[in-house]
């Protein structure tokens, strides 16, 4: 029977992984260039670009000895110059906790705190990325969360960002380590910070009630959340925000795609303009990104590029959360840089540059 067999993987899972990457390029003394697209499509990458993968840094090293990586990077980073390659060929390699014990041996043989060491030496998105390396999972996100509330004023597209990407897991880790972290409750601090529909939506997702992992789409109950929507918003006079942020924070990615697409029958409109349309300012941001779709085409977006780029704020938390979790799969290539789509926008040192992905939900 139908209820016996094992559930689908999400969408989420299969269908799309939110690369965040980080461009190690060496360009020449005093180079500028013009701001490279933000978004690189994988199949446009791949016919201009010739790209190796180098290895996959998920279960970590089987021979893991910390000491000979400690002294790699210390070594690396002694002296006039740091050889980032070599702190990429380590710390992408080596799982979560390989790298709480390579740091404990850094400190034990060189004197020295290993991610105040790479702070020093290291600087601008590449820093942020492997800083967020070097730290236990799920305290990353702890910490952007607090500093986003901390303060005067409140970054909301923080908040927003890593809320509305993460699965149920994923947010009851984040709770815990908020909590361990700063001595005080995340739902508290986000209510206390915020407030009106914006707090209901965060709160919701903090319940983590979207069954993101079953798969499972029941076309009945998705033509009947789509004809809510519909009367909830284009269909009257005003809108009933509650009704959007019930559908949007308790449903599964795969529920949600089924959804809009049975939504844009009924209202000639994609639900995207709708929420433009019907909301505004943080609320609408918050749920464009909880029912942002999840595209089947693999898409890379840059970390660091040549000199004078600028990366997203969503982009730039999608990989460093990532990358302080374990079980998010890690990739490092070759990129022949003369034949890619960033030789246009300067002269290079060299001809091959490293490129280094996170991918995850």
């Amino acid at each position: 029977p139908i209820s016996n067999l094992p559930p689908l993987p999400s969408l989420s899972q299969i269908a799309y992984l939110r690369w965040i990457i980080h461009l190690h390029l060496r360009n020449s003394a005093g180079h500028t260039s013009r701001e490279p697209s933000d978004k690189i499509w994988i199949r446009d990458l791949k016919s201009r670009a010739k790209i190796e993968q180098e290895g996959v840094s998920v279960k970590g090293s089987p021979h893991f000895n910390p000491d000979p990586d400690a002294e790699t990077l210390y070594k690396a980073m002694k002296g006039v110059g740091t050889n980032e390659q070599a702190i990429i060929d380590v710390l992408t390699k080596r799982s979560n906790a390989q790298r709480q014990e390579i740091a404990k041996s850094f400190k034990a043989q060189f004197g020295k705190d290993l991610t105040e060491t790479l702070k020093s030496e290291l600087s601008g998105k590449f820093e942020r990325l492997i800083i967020a390396l070097m730290y236990p999972p799920y305290s990353y996100e702890a910490k952007e969360l607090y500093d986003a509330m901390k303060g005067l004023g409140t970054k909301e597209g923080v908040i927003i960002e890593i809320l509305a990407s993460r699965t149920k897991n994923q947010l009851r880790e984040i709770m815990k380590a908020y909590e361990e972290d700063y001595g005080s409750s995340l739902e508290e601090d986000i209510q206390a910070d915020t407030s009106g529909y914006l707090e209901r939506i965060l709160v919701c997702l903090l319940q983590g009630s979207r069954d993101d992992l079953s798969g499972f789409v029941d076309p009945g109950l998705a033509l009947q959340d789509a004809q809510d929507l519909y009367a909830a918003g284009e269909k009257i006079c005003g809108t009933d925000e509650m009704k959007f942020i019930t559908i949007l924070c308790t449903r599964s990615a795969t529920h949600l795609m089924r959804v809009f697409e049975e939504y844009e029958k009924i209202a000639n409109k994609s639900i995207e303009d709708s929420i433009k349309s019907e909301t505004h300012g943080s609320l609408e941001e918050a749920m464009l990104t909880v029912g942002e779709r999840r595209s089947p085409v693999l898409r890379l977006t840059c970390v660091r590029r040549p000199r004078g780029s600028v990366m997203g704020q969503r982009q730039r938390q999608r990989a460093e959360g990532a990358a302080a979790r374990d079980g998010v799969p890690m990739f490092t290539f070759k990129v022949n840089l003369r034949s890619s789509p960033y030789s246009q926008h300067g002269p290079f040192t060299q001809d091959t540059g490293t490129l280094v992905g996170v991918g995850g939900h």
